[in-house]
């Protein structure tokens, strides 16, 4: 996704990224669509998507329209996977939630620790093949959303609202009694 019509930088965009497709990737589908165009199919039919390439810009702006998909951008973690090393099969990687550093709540106890727990979910799947402690923190989130915990950016009629703290204290909780 990009802004080709309106963009230069849209234009080179386009072009690197057929030429790229066409040199390396060719047996992988390749559709192009107007950023724009992209956020609202996004919202429409977000499951048509596979994977979605496109420069910083536009990828911070559809990774938060994304996030309310979710409900708040609290609830996404993320993974930059390097391609493994041909000698040792370990690659470099970085976890990390999709959200910023969100400075106006710093300190309060409002965030929402969900995306940075599932971020080392990943981190424990993908750069240290502990699968079964990964599945289990998963659990561990999901039972605790399903027992109606809800920090602010996710609450719900009915729900019972906490902090930071007590998210992450009812997660490990609950990680700790599939752990056993």
């Amino acid at each position: 996704m990009e802004k080709r019509n309106v963009m230069k930088s849209g234009v080179l965009w386009n072009e690197v990224v057929t030429a790229t497709h066409k040199a390396k990737y060719s047996d992988v589908e390749l559709t192009h669509m107007l950023a724009d165009a992209g956020g609202m199919q996004l919202v429409r039919r977000p499951k048509q998507f596979d994977v979605i390439v496109t420069d910083n810009l536009f990828g911070d702006m559809l990774s938060d329209v994304a996030a309310m998909l979710t409900g708040s951008l609290g609830m996404l973690p993320s993974a930059s996977l390097g391609a493994p090393d041909a000698k040792t099969g370990k690659r470099k990687a970085l976890y990390e939630p999709v959200h910023g550093s969100a400075p106006d709540i710093a300190g309060t106890g409002a965030a929402n620790p969900i995306a940075m727990i599932a971020s080392f979910a990943m981190c424990l799947r993908y750069s240290f093949n502990m699968v079964s402690e990964a599945t289990a923190l998963e659990n561990a989130i999901a039972a605790v959303l399903d027992k109606g915990i809800r920090t602010a950016d996710i609450m719900a009629d009915g729900a019972t609202k906490v902090g930071t703290t007590q998210m992450g204290e009812a997660i490990l909780s609950e990680f700790k009694a599939l752990m056993a």
